[in-house]
């Protein structure tokens, strides 16, 4: 025969969920049913909650941060006979003395951190799988989408918006190659071209070539080379006037990034 577990929250009912399921992973062959109720605020929506134990008794556990919601639950409960296990009240009771402060007592402040948290890792999955160009059947679902030629800093910036939460696509600009078709059919607003200095971008070629230990004389780190990509890029970026440009010359990572939220922003895309 089935035993019932009532899960009352004043959110969402994730966490004292997440709790319970934690607990029932130490029980082997045990028959259980959950029963989720979410987002109680008032005596009534206690009131109307209760009912289902009240048909079909069960163990009621609950996180309500209210201590006067919480107090006029724990009074339902006794006066039906029904067993509760406040999961949150004695853990806020302690913090408050320890901290010597009241708690805030607003209901799904941890859920919102775990919403906010996701979307960052989502954000994060989404861009490393773009990287570079790749999957660009997807580009049209990127917040941001960054170009520029190689060593402009692409990827690293991609990874830092990531993890503020921004969908990062990149496409590398190659001279004498055509960009992909795909990144002229995504909304215009939403791309950033990079732009470098040609002796800077000379250095870190060079550097790169380096730490490969491949030899740095060849096109890609020469001067003359480097000037033409980077004015094929000026040229592109002309003819593309809805395009935001950005200088990454001698600017660390969050500097750039900063300054492709403000454009954006302004730009009325966020």
């Amino acid at each position: 025969m089935s035993q019932h577990l009532y899960l009352l929250s004043d959110a969402t009912g994730e966490t004292v969920e997440r709790v319970v399921r934690a607990a029932l992973s130490q029980f082997r062959n045990i028959d259980i049913k959950l029963h989720r109720l979410s987002g109680l605020r008032s005596p009534s929506d206690i009131l109307q909650a209760i009912t289902a134990p009240i048909r079909q008794p069960g163990l009621v556990v609950y996180t309500l941060v209210d201590p006067e919601l919480a107090q006029f639950l724990r009074n339902e409960v006794e006066a039906h006979g029904l067993e509760a296990v406040d999961l949150i009240s004695p853990l806020l009771y302690k913090l408050s003395d320890m901290f010597a402060m009241p708690p805030r007592e607003e209901p799904g402040l941890l859920h919102q951190i775990s919403s906010e948290y996701y979307k960052r890792m989502d954000a994060v999955n989404f861009t490393v799988k773009q990287d570079d160009g790749q999957e660009l059947r997807n580009l049209f679902r990127a917040d941001i989408v960054l170009v520029g030629v190689s060593r402009t800093s692409k990827t690293p910036l991609s990874i830092y918006l990531a993890h503020k939460g921004y969908k990062v696509a990149n496409v590398p600009l190659v001279y004498g190659i055509a960009p992909p078709p795909e990144l002229f059919e995504i909304d215009q607003r939403r791309v950033v071209g990079l732009m470098i200095d040609a002796e800077r971008l000379v250095e870190l070629r060079v550097a790169r070539l380096r730490q490969l230990r491949q030899s740095p004389r060849g096109s890609y780190a020469d001067y003359d080379a480097v000037v033409e990509e980077l004015n094929y890029c000026r040229q592109l970026y002309r003819k593309n006037p809805e395009w935001q440009v950005i200088d990454v010359t001698n600017k660390s990572v969050e500097e750039s990034a900063a300054e492709i939220l403000k454009k954006l922003s302004s730009n009325s895309i966020d």
